[in-house]
């Protein structure tokens, strides 16, 4: 077996835990995969010559990648729902049954939320350190820090997950209550009700999909930066969920806008102490076929 070969072999050996990783840092499953296939471009470019341990090393290469396209998305100030909330949802065909089991385990709607506040380096830092116990000596290099330094961005990060623990999501009954009572306060325009469910830092994103069909749907042309605040969302869906039904969204309460019952608008709602923190709306065709969706009624 030639060196390139063998290489490819090695790579694929270790390609499923490349992808938790980067998915973990990146909230997003085709960017992980990116990152994955840039990290395999160098490999095979470098070769492994003075690599001593090449599952550490293709850790440490996908780590310093998805810190570059966190950074990237920091600069630009994005408002990607494909590469955060809707890959949530989104049934990533890509990833086998045993890497989405391993995807599972510890990513849910909760903490990708958190770990979108995040500094990138605080991101990249917390993954490594508390989700896959890289020790801060190797985490240091990969964000350019100390481990010293290193182990006070973890710090800091660990704060911000930990509240998001102690603030658990309702069950599914308890979020479907709270997603129904948003719909009627919509459609009834009543503003007052839909701040009574919604958390005073509530923002709303759309992907690009949905933001094309302009006033034709729900939105107006303002929408494209999107919306925060309570009182701005309550102003943006006071008496425009006529059409919108309660759902299951792969599970998760939610809601969709359908027209003569193609699916047009999903809605996944972030809900935590009984308020709506964040709403994600996707339009995206080839998304929302991806999606389980179970309309529970009007």
């Amino acid at each position: 077996m030639d060196e390139q070969n063998w290489l490819a072999k090695q790579f694929d050996e270790n390609r499923d835990h490349l992808k938790a990783v980067a998915y973990r840092m990146l909230g997003s499953s085709t960017e992980a995969d990116d990152a994955v296939q840039e990290s395999w471009l160098r490999l095979s470019r470098s070769g492994t010559t003075g690599v001593q341990n090449l599952g550490g090393w293709l850790m440490t290469i996908v780590a310093r990648v998805c810190l570059d396209m966190l950074r990237v998305r920091k600069s630009r100030r994005e408002e990607i729902l494909g590469a955060s909330a809707s890959d949530q949802i989104a049934r990533g065909a890509s990833i086998n049954p045993e890497n989405e089991a391993l995807l599972a385990d510890s990513i849910g709607p909760a903490l990708l939320v958190v770990l979108e506040s995040l500094t990138p380096a605080e991101r990249v830092v917390f993954v490594l350190h508390d989700l896959f116990a890289v020790p801060f000596d190797e985490v240091g290099p990969i964000v350019g820090r100390t481990p010293a330094a290193a182990r006070q961005l973890a710090s800091r990060a660990r704060r911000r997950v930990r509240g998001v623990a102690r603030v658990s999501d309702a069950g599914h009954t308890g979020q479907q209550e709270v997603v129904a009572a948003f719909l009627a306060a919509s459609r009834e325009g009543n503003f007052d009700a839909l701040l009574a469910v919604l958390d005073p830092d509530v923002v709303v994103r759309a992907d690009s999909a949905v933001m094309h069909m302009g006033a034709s749907a729900y939105f107006q042309h303002d929408f494209e930066g999107g919306v925060r605040g309570n009182r701005a969302v309550a102003e943006t869906f006071k008496g425009r969920a006529e059409a919108t039904q309660l759902a299951l969204v792969n599970g998760e309460a939610g809601a969709v806008w359908a027209v003569r019952g193609r699916p047009r608008i999903v809605f996944a709602f972030t809900i935590t102490r009984g308020k709506i923190v964040q709403i994600d709306l996707i339009g995206d065709p080839e998304r929302l076929l991806q999606l389980d969706l179970v309309v529970l009624g009007g």
